[in-house]
């Protein structure tokens, strides 16, 4: 069983193909008989996947923290809620959990998830798939940075490639299936390569 750690907004968004597509993605995890790890929230886009998924027999384990918690946006009734004190511990915890990661449209909570997670595997830190759930092409600007970025030199095209981006959910699971590391030796010969030269 896959354990499918999810970012996304603790706010529904004004679209309601936000809402839509949030579900759909619960149920492309549950036909894919997949574990659900995320915020442990009970508002927003994590609570419709949450909520789909609990309704399918799914397992869901949430992690939040004790501040978040005692503002009761936390979600008691699935499987495991674990309580932490930082968001730190609350990433780390989901990290060292998840097979692999997947981000809906959600705010700079959900991008700050995203991008450390992308570092991580960038770096090999761990060797599991990150994806962009780019719903209502919602991350096109960001899919359009990071081609930017590799465009000028400051990312590899393979770490690029390697950015799994569908706006159909069982896309985003194949491209989980199919998912391969980069090489970390390979593009870190190449930065020893390149020449510094300021004149």
């Amino acid at each position: 069983m896959k354990k499918i750690c999810i970012f996304c907004g603790s706010s529904m968004g004004f679209d309601p193909i936000y809402r839509q597509k949030a579900a759909e993605l619960g149920h492309a995890l549950a036909d894919d008989h997949c574990e659900l790890l995320y915020g442990g929230g009970n508002v927003g886009l994590m609570n419709i996947i949450a909520e789909v998924m609990k309704e399918r027999g799914c397992r869901i384990v949430g992690t939040i923290t004790q501040h978040l918690l005692d503002m009761r946006v936390g979600r008691p009734d699935i499987d495991e809620l674990i309580v932490v004190e930082t968001m730190a511990e609350r990433k780390k915890i989901l990290e060292d959990m998840a097979d692999a990661f997947i981000a809906m449209p959600g705010g700079v909570g959900t991008m700050d998830e995203f991008f450390e997670v992308m570092v991580l595997s960038q770096l090999r830190v761990f060797d599991k798939p990150v994806a962009l759930f780019n719903v209502n092409g919602y991350y096109d600007d960001i899919v359009r940075f990071i081609e930017r970025a590799t465009h000028e030199g400051f990312i590899h095209k393979e770490h690029a490639d390697n950015i799994i981006v569908s706006d159909d959910p069982k896309g985003l699971l194949e491209g989980i299936e199919n998912f391969r590391p980069v090489e970390l030796k390979k593009w870190v010969d190449e930065i020893k390569e390149q020449k510094t030269n300021i004149s």
